[in-house]
Parts: structure tokens; C-alpha cells; sequence
């Protein structure tokens, strides 16, 4: 790093100390000029509309959080992850010709109270959680290439032992923690607003009816109440829903995103039903009807709501096709295998053996990046449900195996039945692409659809 960078770093760094203090009272315009153009290089129009969405929604909601949580949002999120983590994710690239991913996502424990169906993680082994010291080393190496921003989920975050220890030793760091919402209570919401560098984000999968039909009896109540006192000091949070062919019209509908905003929800994650872990359903998919109208609404609700909303299997779009094998981001399982997505369950390598840059860097996960995108159409980003034969040819090319019981059907017996839901979901995909969206030359050149 030159000389010249370095200064613009440390001037963007005391910059964004310098707005911290005011945040709240600057403009939005302000604001973005602060943080413009120190980014990620994004090309397109869309990905730089999403991102200033992301940041001014964030300004916003900074105001209404506790003075910790406000620091380490902007410093860690902002400031390290997505400008100081540059320089080096610039050298990581020069030495390794690709980019490193922008997050991780870790499962530490697969402990859970709940017995939902459906799960995408029952299947893997409850006995034993990833060793704290290999939990640790994962963060530290990942920082050193310029990741600064992780996801726990599991299991129950909330039931490792180790969870907030884990969360003050790495305090640059910023964390998303998916959980089930059951263990957050006053005592948790004031350890989060004191520690300040996560973000609960809690899973439901409609109104009470649904949430409880899927994870119990009372479980709607506790996770409202944990919305509550998360609030009441100063935490930001926000919400995981699996769409499936049940719940996929309610959970886009204006009556529960209005219902989550009321909640002081700021931010929102979208899944669609893969056929994987505890008892795979295909009937449980969203059909491509559905699923086309859930990408039409999750786009009226950027426009009209004042929440930050997206789309795992939607915005290919924003992310150019798959994030999977190491592009954007890879999952690190409770026994250290490290696979290329959380519903992608094969591996090559594990993070026990292996440093982080040799398995961002291995056949397997190169095989991905090699392949992507998958197709010309960023619709259509997934290896499992939209492209299953690219899949198929992956876990040969690279060697790898399945980390749990049952994790082969989707190359086996769901073979067929994936493919047909690929090519259904092929027609009425391309038809949209064509239609509603901006194209784009390599230089970034925008091409109107």
C-alpha cells in the first residue's frame, strides 16, 4: 500500500469518527459522500442503489440505538469491513488472481431447543461444538485478508457457551447472529447493547399461526417480546423467514412487512425452501409462480418501506449470479468442514487441517469460481435448484463429500425432480430477465433490458 493510501485511509477513518459524533443530525447526502466511492467497486447501478439504500437506512436507524452499538456499526461495518479491509483485500487478490469473500458464516454449535420441520441443519451432529480455539483462528485469519464481517447461526447461537466471550474478543468485527429468538430476554438485549457488534436477526415464518405451527407452541410471543427489549436498549435486529410453498405470499405481503417495521425492524433476509436436512419436501418449494412473486414484491418493498430487505435466491442480480464456493462467502460447519454455501452440504477440506486462504484457494472451491455465473441470466444464480447438473459436476471435479447422513439425495433420488423444477423456473426467469432488467457490458457499461 502506497504512502498516498495509507493517508486516505487514516483521513477516511477520522472522517467517519468525525460524523459518528453528529451522525444522526447530518444529511443523508452528507453522509454518502463520506463513504462514496471508498466502497466496494460495484458496476452496476442496481448493486450502488441497494448499497446507499443499505447505508442511509442504516444512518437513520443509528439514532435509535445505544452509543456502543452506534460506534461499532459504523467503525466496524462501515469503516473496517467495507473501506480499512480494502488494502488488503487488494493483496489478496494480487497474489491469488481472485477476490476474497466478503463474509463468513460459521456454525459453532448445532445445539437447538426447537424441532422445526423442514430444518436445513438437523442432520448435522449435535454432540460436539467447533473448538473455541478454531473459532477464534477462523476471525483471525479472515481479518487478515480484510474480512471483517461474519454470520453465526447453527444450531442456537445463543446456547454456545462461548458467544459473548467470542463476540468481546473480536470487538473490530461485525456479526449477524441468525437465531430463533427464544433465549433473547433483558439480560441478553442489554449484554448485546453493551457489546454492540451484532445483530440478532430472529426466524420466523409468518403471523402466530404460522411461527408456532413450525417451532412450537408460544414461539411467536417470545420472539415479539425479544423484538421489545431489544429495542428498549438501543440493539439492532432484524428478521429470517423461509419461503416456502405455505407462507410465501404472507411473508411479502404490506400487512407483515408493515406489521415488522411497527416492531422496529431494520433489516430483513429471504430463503427459499431447499430440499436439504430434516425430512426434504419438495412439495415444501415455493413453485416458480410463487417464487417470481416474491421477486416482484421483495422489489416494491425497497421502493415503498423504510427496511432493508433481500432475496438469497432473487437478487442474483445484486451479487452477479451465486455467492457460493468462496465468491462472496462460504459456511465453516460445526466439525470444521467448510462448505461452499450453508445448503451446499459437501466439502473438500476442513478448517481444522487447512488455514482459510488455502481452502478459499483449493480445486474445490475454484471449480465454483470458474463456473460462475452459472448462466447469463442472474435470476437463475443457484447450482442446487436453478443449474443442479453444475452441482453435480462441482462435487465430482472436486473431489468432495457429503458432511452429513442423507446430504447425497440432492445429486441422487431429488435428482430428476430439481431438474424439472430448473427448467420450469428457466421459462418464466428468462422472460423476466429479458424484460425488467438492466444489462451490463464487462467494462459496466449499463445496456437497458
Amino acid at each position: 500500500m502506497t504512502l498516498k493510501e495509507k493517508i486516505r485511509l487514516k483521513s477516511t477513518t477520522a472522517a467517519i469518527k468525525g460524523a459518528l459524533k453528529i451522525l444522526p443530525k447530518i444529511s443523508d447526502e452528507r453522509w454518502l459522500s463520506i463513504v462514496r466511492g471508498r466502497m466496494y467497486k460495484l458496476k452496476k447501478q442496481e448493486e450502488r442503489d441497494f448499497m446507499e439504500n443499505l447505508l442511509v437506512n442504516l444512518k437513520r436507524k443509528v439514532a435509535d440505538v445505544s452509543p456502543q452499538a452506534r460506534e461499532k456499526i459504523i467503525m466496524n461495518l462501515v469503516n473496517n469491513a467495507m473501506i480499512q479491509g480494502q488494502p488488503k483485500r487488494a493483496a489478496f487478490a494480487k497474489k491469488y488472481g481472485i477476490n476474497p469473500p466478503n463474509h463468513l458464516v460459521i456454525s459453532p454449535t448445532m445445539i437447538c431447543d426447537l424441532k422445526c420441520f423442514g430444518c436445513y441443519a438437523w442432520q448435522y451432529s449435535k454432540k460436539n461444538d467447533l473448538p473455541y480455539d478454531v473459532c477464534n483462528r477462523i476471525i483471525d485469519e479472515a481479518n487478515a485478508i480484510g474480512i471483517y464481517f461474519f454470520v453465526i447461526t447453527g444450531g442456537e447461537p445463543f446456547m454456545w457457551e462461548h458467544l459473548y466471550d467470542f463476540l468481546e474478543r473480536h470487538n473490530d468485527s461485525f456479526f449477524q447472529i441468525y437465531t430463533n429468538g427464544q433465549h433473547i430476554d433483558e439480560e441478553v438485549a442489554k449484554k448485546l447493547a453493551k457489546l454492540g457488534n451484532a445483530v440478532p436477526c430472529i426466524s420466523l415464518e409468518g403471523f402466530k399461526d404460522a411461527t408456532d405451527a413450525r417451532r412450537g407452541e408460544g414461539a411467536w410471543d417470545r420472539i415479539m417480546n425479544a423484538y421489545d427489549v431489544l429495542r428498549k436498549h438501543g440493539v439492532i435486529y432484524g428478521f429470517s423467514i423461509t419461503a416456502t410453498s405455505k407462507n410465501n405470499e404472507l411473508i411479502v405481503s404490506d400487512e407483515f412487512i408493515d406489521m415488522l417495521i411497527e416492531k422496529g425492524v431494520f433489516v430483513g433476509w429471504y430463503f427459499n425452501y431447499i430440499p436439504i436436512g430434516k425430512e426434504p419436501d419438495m412439495d415444501l418449494m415455493p413453485t416458480p409462480e410463487q417464487r417470481d412473486y416474491r421477486r416482484k414484491r421483495i422489489l416494491e418493498i425497497r421502493k415503498t418501506k423504510h427496511m432493508v430487505v433481500a432475496d438469497f435466491w432473487n437478487d442474483g442480480n445484486l451479487v452477479n449470479g451465486c455467492m457460493a464456493g468462496g465468491k462472496n462467502y462460504l459456511h465453516i460447519n460445526v466439525n470444521g468442514d467448510v462448505e461452499p454455501c450453508v445448503f451446499v452440504h459437501f466439502a473438500a477440506d476442513n478448517i481444522k487441517e487447512k488455514s482459510l486462504e488455502e481452502i478459499i484457494t483449493s480445486p474445490f472451491f475454484m471449480a465454483f469460481r470458474k463456473r460462475q455465473p452459472y448462466s447469463d441470466n442472474l435470476l437463475r444464480p443457484c447450482t442446487i435448484i436453478d443449474n443442479p447438473q453444475m452441482l453435480r459436476d462441482i462435487v465430482a471435479e472436486g473431489g468432495a463429500h457429503p458432511t452429513h447422513e442423507g446430504a447425497e439425495t440432492i445429486l441422487t433420488t431429488l435428482a430428476k425432480p430439481l431438474d424439472d423444477y430448473a427448467a420450469a423456473w428457466k421459462c418464466r426467469a428468462d422472460k423476466a430477465w429479458e424484460e425488467e432488467y438492466d444489462h451490463y457490458t464487462e467494462s459496466g457499461q449499463r445496456v437497458a433490458g
